[in-house]
């Protein structure tokens, strides 16, 4: 399983973003976004669950970024709006089965991508 993501870059407060993640391999029942800034642990960002059709997202990001799937194509993208400085990070995408009370960490998540760096400038 390989999981590539894209679209990362530099933008200015208020700007958009979108981020692409496509995944090689069977199709997993969540497919998620993660984010690691500077010094700090990796957080849960967003997630699309397959087994109960949901979509779950952090109280930060709630209201400015969507996530969406295509499983025909495997992948997996994160709309980001009204960015942020607070915003920048490392994002990954990330693929597995996990547990309805897991979808949000990061331990139910097996496969990993490798990343996309985001930059918000004030």
């Amino acid at each position: 399983v390989q999981l590539q993501a894209s679209g990362g870059g530099l933008v200015q407060t208020g700007g958009s973003l979108r981020l692409t993640c496509a995944a090689s391999g069977r199709t997993f029942r969540s497919l998620g976004w993660f984010r690691q800034a500077p010094e700090k642990e990796r957080e849960f960002v967003a997630a699309d669950n397959l087994g109960n059709h949901r979509k779950y997202y952090s109280d930060s990001v709630k209201g400015r970024f969507a996530i969406s799937r295509d499983n025909a194509k495997k992948v997996v993208y994160l709309e980001m709006n009204s960015l942020k400085p607070e915003d920048t990070a490392v994002y990954y995408c990330a693929a597995g089965d996990p547990i309805l009370s897991y979808v949000s960490r990061s331990e139910g998540y097996r496969h990993w991508g490798q990343g996309t760096e985001v930059t918000v400038s004030s």
